[in-house]
Order: structure tokens, then sequence, then C-alpha cells
């Protein structure tokens, strides 16, 4: 599975893939992270709002931290596709 999360590192940023870490573990799934810090590069991608997290490439969280539990019911969804 690949995620990318887009963001400038900030406290945010870092909870989201904290909380991404933790869902992941829970759910025993394995997943490439990709982070994209360069504000041009946020807005080539139509993103926003920061933090943000793609699933293989669908937006499935901007301009908020999920928590861990949403993180958990994201991954669960994405693996059935």
């Amino acid at each position: 599975m690949k995620c990318t999360l887009y963001g400038r590192l900030c406290n945010k940023c870092e909870m989201l893939e904290d909380h991404l870490s933790q869902a992941a573990t829970a759910l025993d799934i394995d997943y490439e992270l990709e982070r994209i810090t360069e504000t041009i590069d946020i807005l080539t991608a139509g993103i926003m709002h920061t933090p943000a997290l793609l699933i293989d490439d669908e937006i499935v969280v901007e301009g908020k931290v999920a928590s861990f539990s949403e993180l958990k019911k994201l991954l669960m969804s994405s693996q059935h596709r």
C-alpha cells in the first residue's frame, strides 16, 4: 500500500504520520510512505489544506489530523478495493 503525506513537517503532520504508523501496525499492514514537503509540489497535487494523506493516490484526509481509529477504518477500506 502506498501512502503519501503532504505537509511541511509541522506538529500536525508528525501526529498524522504517527497515527498512520500505529494504525498500520495494529492491522499488520505494510505500507510505503512518501513525504511531500515542498509548497509547489503540494499545490500541484491539488492539496489546499495540510496535513493531507493519500492512500493509493486517493485523498483520504485533508486539513486535519485523523485519529488512530479513523485511519484504521481508512486502511481497512483501502485494503478491500
